[in-house]
């Protein structure tokens, strides 16, 4: 009996829930787990506006085109004061009925699910970590999700898309609070805990007001012992993501490089949320090094999610991987080609 049909016989939850232990153990030569993308439009438009007209859920054909070729995992963004219009309140049931469609419809392609607050550490004008914002509400906010989806363990729970301007040892309160609070609910889902300050792989380690986030996230606290450390990376000049050129490919895959390191010190594993450039050949060279590092390291990585596709993205923005034509866009072979290796066989199997 393999390692990874033990534990999924031994915990009776799902190949997610036995991904915690199953991809430590894999030897280095195998390929991550999860290998996906974002597909945005649900993160669109002001709170208030309307479905299929200001935001927008995946559609069939975008999810279908993705799953067919070799893709296993959509980090799906969404806005938390729109799935919970007053803090401390009820989910609201129109916009928790969209969200759980859109996660069947993608389950049912055989992909797994990271559910992303796109929030950027906000509700609304409100930021995280105040006294109008704070950890309670923000637990809230998770404890409500978890007891919607603590039975799905292809749903993979992403705390916050990045928190850029709330002080890590303050973050660190947030999360820990979050997690304590989904755990209590009885969700045992595979959580992904971003750092402050864009949460970048290249500045992981850097001194900061308020800490560090290699020294403060250390401090997460997980009953559960079922999370990893989400970073984001890009290429480009100032590692944003928004330029058209990635003269930085060499340091975005040595900070990977060395987020591994951080990663291997405190025997925990990583999450890449987000990473993209255009169809530069420098860019092309360089998602392909990122991934090729992450393989090399996959007791580490649990996987990752190229920025982005998304059924109203222009087909003129440089990271987008949308089909717009009959031919696949360069980025999409590029990561395809560098993690074309079959899954291992723990991720082989939705729920």
């Amino acid at each position: 009996m393999s390692n990874a049909t033990m534990l999924i016989r031994t915990f009776g939850i799902g190949f997610l829930a036995a991904l915690a232990l199953a991809c430590a153990g894999q030897p280095t030569s195998a390929k991550v787990c999860l290998r996906g993308l974002n597909i945005s439009g649900a993160e669109y438009g002001d709170v208030n506006g309307v479905h299929g007209t200001n935001y927008t859920y995946p559609s069939v054909s975008t999810v279908r085109y993705f799953a067919d070729k070799g893709m296993n995992v959509v980090r799906l963004p969404f806005l938390w004061d729109r799935l919970q219009p007053a803090l401390g309140g009820n989910l609201d049931q129109r916009e928790l009925t969209r969200l759980n469609d859109a996660v069947s419809m993608i389950r049912n392609h055989g992909m797994a699910i990271v559910l992303d607050p796109h929030n950027f550490g906000y509700y609304g004008s409100k930021r995280l970590m105040t006294s109008d914002l704070t950890a309670g509400h923000f637990a809230d906010f998770w404890i409500r999700v978890a007891l919607e989806f603590a039975d799905q363990n292809d749903v993979i729970f992403g705390l916050m898309n990045e928190p850029y301007d709330i002080p890590a040892e303050d973050w660190l309160l947030a999360a820990n609070q979050a997690v304590a609070g989904i755990r209590a609910v009885g969700a045992d889902n595979l959580i992904l805990v971003p750092g402050s300050y864009w949460s970048g792989a290249s500045s992981w380690e850097n001194p900061a007001e308020g800490g560090a986030n290699g020294i403060i996230m250390a401090g997460l606290v997980d009953p559960a012992d079922n999370f990893a450390y989400e970073v984001h990376q890009y290429l480009d000049e100032d590692f944003s993501g928004t330029h058209d050129t990635c003269p930085q490919a060499d340091r975005a895959v040595d900070a990977l490089k060395s987020f591994t390191q951080w990663l291997e010190r405190n025997d925990a594993r990583g999450f890449l949320g987000e990473f993209g450039g255009s169809a530069d050949p420098a860019c092309l060279d360089g998602l392909e090094q990122m991934i090729e590092t992450m393989d090399q390291f996959s007791e580490r990585w649990v996987g990752w999610t190229y920025w982005a596709a998304g059924d109203w993205w222009p087909a003129s923005e440089a990271n987008n991987i949308q089909p717009s034509g009959p031919e696949d866009r360069p980025q999409l072979t590029a990561v395809m080609r560098a993690g074309s290796a079959s899954a291992p066989a723990q991720c082989a199997t939705q729920n």
